[in-house]
């Protein structure tokens, strides 16, 4: 069976808070360990109403903290934004904190606008050309051989936190396959590029010390109930969320509202369209069904759910009946 992991982002929902989200994220990771998932990974977003991710390291300690043996980590690190020393050393702290249970995806998109991005990092607002170069020194800092140098990051030096690239271009395929790394790719929100990518990188996958074989985790957005019906009413919150994205006008994420695609313009329209390929929206015997036609189509080795439902006991609930659809 493919493995099943989540992505979180810790939505704030309209009428909540970001202590209420953040709340609600260790709760869902608690039952995702109790039903079998392997990773619960918590994404880097800044600026954004609905999404509470932000300071995302310690996000991960709030999770690892209230679990036990679910792996937890970034999914990603968006690394233009942060010095690769001071990434090393928040990662090394949560690998001795949670030792093997941390997880570092790494991502060269800002995360949120421009003038966001240089706020964060105003000093050394840098070229995504650099990325693959900061990729190379985080994992210096992580290895033993950083023991040697004058720059050390502590906790961190030897530590070796698997280290993930993130894409949903070519450019994170080819990177990931040429430093020999698992590489997972954004198809829950941005699947243009999807097979293309997952050929390049097994194509020109080198060995490494972490990773002999390619390892291909993809995103993909699901959205589970007793019916069809009640799956495309919870998934509205989601298509809204993605509609107002894509406009320009981020917000909290909005309660579904029946029929919600109906009535949209065709530009906000062919926005579903494009960032909702890959989403299962459906009953168990639907999302078992999808789920494998996916799996077959792709070859992945490992699914990365990202399910923003505005209630979260439902979104509780969809990952229980994606965990035992998958089961059956």
């Amino acid at each position: 069976m493919t493995a099943l992991s989540i992505l979180d982002l810790c939505p704030i929902v309209e009428g909540g808070d970001a202590a209420q989200a953040l709340r609600n994220s260790r709760d869902l990771a608690r039952h995702a360990e109790r039903q079998g998932y392997r990773r619960f990974w918590l994404a880097e977003h800044h600026g954004m109403p609905g999404i509470a991710s932000a300071a995302t390291s310690v996000v991960i300690a709030h999770v690892a903290e209230g679990t036990r043996t679910i792996r937890v980590g970034a999914g990603g690190i968006m690394l233009p934004n942060h010095s690769p020393l001071v990434i090393a050393e928040q990662f090394g702290t949560l690998e001795s904190l949670f030792p093997g249970r941390i997880d570092l995806g790494l991502g060269r998109a800002p995360g949120s606008d421009q003038a966001t991005a240089r706020a964060l990092r105003r000093d050394a607002f840098e070229s995504p050309d650099q990325f693959p170069q900061d990729v190379v020194e985080l994992m210096h800092y992580l290895s033993p051989a950083a023991a040697q140098g004058r720059i050390q990051a502590v906790p961190g030096t030897g530590l070796q936190v698997p280290v993930w690239i993130l894409g949903s271009s070519l450019f994170g395929a080819q990177l990931a396959a040429e430093l020999g790394l698992p590489y997972a790719f954004a198809s829950h929100f941005a699947p243009a590029a999807m097979m293309d990518a997952i050929a390049l990188y097994r194509a020109r996958f080198k060995p490494s010390r972490q990773l002999d074989k390619p390892y291909v985790m993809l995103g993909i957005g699901v959205f589970a109930a007793a019916t069809d019906e009640e799956a495309a009413f919870l998934a509205s919150s989601m298509q809204q969320a993605f509609v107002h994205l894509r406009s320009g006008r981020p917000r909290k994420l909005q309660p579904p509202v029946a029929g919600y695609t109906e009535g949209l313009t065709p530009p906000e329209q062919a926005i579903l369209a494009q960032t909702m390929q890959c989403a299962v929206i459906g009953a168990p015997q639907t999302v078992r069904r999808e789920i494998a036609a996916f799996v077959a189509r792709t070859g992945a080795d490992e699914l990365m759910v990202a399910t923003q439902i505005y209630d979260h006991a439902a979104r509780v609930r969809s990952y229980e009946i994606l965990a035992d659809a998958c089961r059956a």
